[in-house]
């Protein structure tokens, strides 16, 4: 259970916000522990096209057509004996054919879960006996919605892990552990009375694929491999640890070691315009940038202990940040 002062959301049922991966990317795929968050900044939810939107009738049939796309797969995963879990896929494609869309604010290819919230919304209205979100559902509960929503998201992406559409849906701080367990987690709203989190949008999407291809390819390297496993996974595991304990003095240490790590190692993960500005927060102290996602665009994620200062020393430099806590 989250802890009182800690982050957690509630959703009206049928709306789904965006994730943010706290710590974890890339280095998970190496077994590093994660912690990923609801962001209630951005959210979405299925709606049907003549019901009276914001959205213009463009998307609306853009998203409709790729829910038509989904719903495709997801009966020829059935089809093939592949799809472990029980969807009333009938009343799925009626309502398609009704004019469903999914109406949201997520923007896509961001790494805050455009995707992981449509995955979680379409389990949500059509999974039979669907295992209802709850912020002290057992392990292997979430094990097993970890598991669905793989093979569902895996749609989108190719391969999916499954996390973001889990973290949409139980819409509570996952912490997910090296051995693949997972639980909820209570973490702080405040690193102290002036600190945060925070985002800055690059101004353009990424795209997740190569980037992870050149990630498993740089893995090959037994330099960077090792570097990797003595570096990045180390500070990424202790950061999370000391954030969950509220050890904020230790937090900022080692998010200083992880963000110098990522910068030195990870630079094609990073736009070239943001360099620059990354290493003005590694030099000052003011602030600290790590990805968002996969990164390549999108969102880069900022923590400072001094929201203020981070702002403006951002803002004299053209950034603007968009607070997360």
């Amino acid at each position: 259970m989250a802890r009182k002062g800690s982050i957690e959301m509630k959703a009206k049922e049928g709306a789904f916000y965006a994730k943010i991966l706290l710590f974890g990317e890339y280095s998970i795929m190496c077994d590093s522990m994660a912690l990923t968050i609801p962001y209630s900044h951005f959210q979405g939810e299925l709606s049907f096209i003549h019901e009276d939107k914001y959205t213009d009738q463009e998307f609306a049939e853009e998203s409709s057509q790729s829910l038509r796309d989904f719903y495709n797969y997801l009966h020829n995963i059935n089809e093939r004996g592949e799809m472990f879990f029980e969807f009333d896929l009938n009343r799925l494609k009626l309502d398609i054919e009704l004019g469903m869309y999914f109406e949201s604010s997520i923007p896509q290819g961001f790494g805050i879960g455009s995707s992981g919230a449509l995955v979680a919304a379409v389990y949500e209205k059509y999974a039979v006996n669907r295992i209802l979100p709850d912020s002290s559902i057992p392990s292997e509960k979430l094990q097993q919605l970890k598991k669905i929503f793989s093979k569902m998201e895996s749609f989108f992406h190719g391969v999916s892990s499954g996390m973001d559409p889990l973290n949409c849906y139980i819409r509570n701080p996952l912490l997910i552990k090296p051995d693949s367990s997972i639980k909820p987690v209570g973490i702080p709203r405040e690193f102290s009375k002036s600190g945060g989190i925070f985002l800055i949008n690059t101004g353009k999407p990424g795209k997740t694929g190569p980037l992870v291809n050149l990630f498993f390819e740089k893995c090959k390297e037994d330099e960077f491999f090792n570097r990797v496993k003595n570096e990045m996974i180390p500070f990424t595991n202790q950061s999370i640890e000391a954030i969950l304990k509220d050890d904020f003095k230790e937090f900022f240490s080692k998010l200083r070691s992880l963000s110098g790590f990522l910068l030195s190692n990870l630079k094609p993960m990073i736009p070239e315009a943001y360099h620059s500005i990354w290493q003005h927060g590694l030099d000052t102290g003011t602030y600290y940038l790590k990805l968002c996602g996969s990164g390549g665009g999108g969102f880069l994620l900022g923590f400072t202990e001094d929201i203020k200062a981070a702002r403006q020393m951002l803002k004299s430099r053209d950034v603007e940040i968009i607070t997360v806590s």
